[in-house]
């Protein structure tokens, strides 16, 4: 006949067989609800970052400023890969950090964006061609591919030489008349068409901190 020891509740028993020699373990109401619940989190534990992970992503074009539309897609691992790329790129040179033009010079970031094409340009050369085959990575990469043409280079072919050429002719005038330039930031806003310039400099600015900000989600799964 087996023993059995158990608590007033009712909530755990266990029973010991001396003909089999077996153990065994009874849960009670309350014990067994705790038991699950533990489960429920164990498993919710482990399920729900996998589900995050697959969340969808959404990337409106019209605050990148290079379309009407919003490009949709659940990102894979190759587009993490591709969006930490850029993201890097994007965090650590003036393109993709907020600019203030009492401190910093035209010229610089000017030569920022024109390094980030370059480099934007051979990352994606080396990306697999049958990663690129598929939707999300041709999205991310056609993104991209974007906010050079349609984001930068219109506001580099219209103002970047008319600045360079307006800038070498103000160095010279300084270098003729033996006046050292000091303050390269005050030079510049003698610019004719400073405000002008300054005024779409800071609206796209603002618009490629809004595209590194979404790298970093994708990076870093935040929808």
């Amino acid at each position: 006949m087996p023993q059995t020891a158990s608590s007033t509740q009712n909530i755990l028993v266990l029973t010991w067989d001396w003909v089999t020699w077996s153990f065994g373990v009874e849960l009670g109401g309350p014990a067994l609800a705790v038991v699950l619940i533990g489960l429920i989190c164990t498993l919710a534990a482990w399920l729900l970052p996998r589900l995050r992970r697959n969340e969808l992503m959404e990337i409106d074009q019209t605050e990148i400023g290079i379309g009407e539309s919003k490009i949709v897609f659940r990102p894979n691992n190759t587009d993490r890969q591709v969006a930490y790329a850029i993201w890097v790129e994007l965090s650590t040179r003036k393109i993709g950090l907020p600019i203030d033009l009492d401190d910093d010079v035209i010229i610089e970031i000017y030569d920022s964006w024109y390094n980030y094409f370059s480099v934007t340009r051979d990352m994606i050369k080396t990306i697999a061609v049958s990663k690129v085959r598929g939707a999300s990575t041709r999205a991310i990469v056609n993104l991209s591919i974007d906010v050079l043409n349609e984001g930068l280079r219109p506001h580099l072919t219209k103002w970047q030489a008319r600045f360079r050429h307006w800038h070498e002719k103000e160095l010279e005038k300084k270098d003729k008349s033996g006046v050292e330039v000091v303050d390269p930031q005050l030079m510049q806003k003698k610019f004719p068409q400073y405000e002008e310039l300054k005024k779409e400099l800071l609206e796209i600015n603002k618009k490629l901190i809004f595209y590194r900000g979404k790298m970093q989600a994708i990076v870093f799964d935040k929808t």
